[in-house]
C-alpha cells in the first residue's frame, strides 16, 4: 500500500507531458499487461506464482495490479524525457527490466508474491524484457501516429 501510495503521488507531482489519453493508455496497458501475465504464468495456465499467501484471487491482489499503471506511465514519461533513441534503446530496456526483476525480488522477500512450481526470479528476466521492449515500441508506433505531447 505504500509503495501504491508513492507510486500514485510521484504519478501527480510529475508535470503532465502527454495528453489525457496517452496518459490513460499507457496506464491501462501497464495495468493489462500486469494482470494478463498473473492470469497466464501466474495463477492460471502455469501457477508458477501466488500473490499474497493464497492461490484466490482477492482484494489485496486488485491493489497489486495498480501498481504496474504508474510504473508504465514512468517508463514512458522518462523514455520521452531522456529522447531514447536506437543507440540508447537496449541500454533503457535493460534498466528497466533489472528494476522489475529486483521490485518483484523485493516483493517475494516482503511475502507479496510466492514462486511454486519449479519458478525462479532470473525466469522473469525474459518476462520483463518481452514487456518493456513490447511498451516501448507501442510507445514509437503510437508517437509516429498522433501528437503525444500536450504542447504540440
Amino acid at each position: 500500500m505504500i509503495l501504491i501510495a508513492i507510486a500514485y503521488t510521484i504519478f501527480f507531482i510529475l508535470p503532465f507531458k502527454f495528453k489525457r489519453e496517452i496518459t490513460w493508455l499507457f496506464m491501462l496497458l501497464g495495468f493489462t499487461i500486469g494482470v494478463f501475465f498473473d492470469f497466464t504464468i501466474g495463477g492460471g495456465l502455469f501457477d508458477f506464482f501466488k500473490l499474497n499467501d493464497t492461490d484466490h484471487y482477492e482484494l489485496f491482489d486488485f491493489c497489486y495490479y495498480l501498481i504496474f499503471a504508474p510504473f508504465s506511465y514512468f517508463f514512458i514519461y522518462f523514455y520521452d524525457t531522456f529522447n531514447v533513441n536506437k543507440k540508447t534503446f537496449n541500454f533503457y530496456i535493460l534498466l528497466w527490466v533489472i528494476v522489475g526483476v529486483i521490485m518483484q525480488w523485493v516483493f517475494t522477500k516482503l511475502g507479496i508474491v510466492e514462486f511454486q512450481n519449479g519458478y525462479e526470479i532470473s525466469y522473469s528476466f525474459a518476462v520483463f524484457l518481452i514487456t518493456q521492449t513490447f511498451t516501448a515500441l507501442y510507445f514509437e508506433l503510437i508517437r509516429s501516429r498522433f501528437r503525444v505531447l500536450k504542447n504540440i
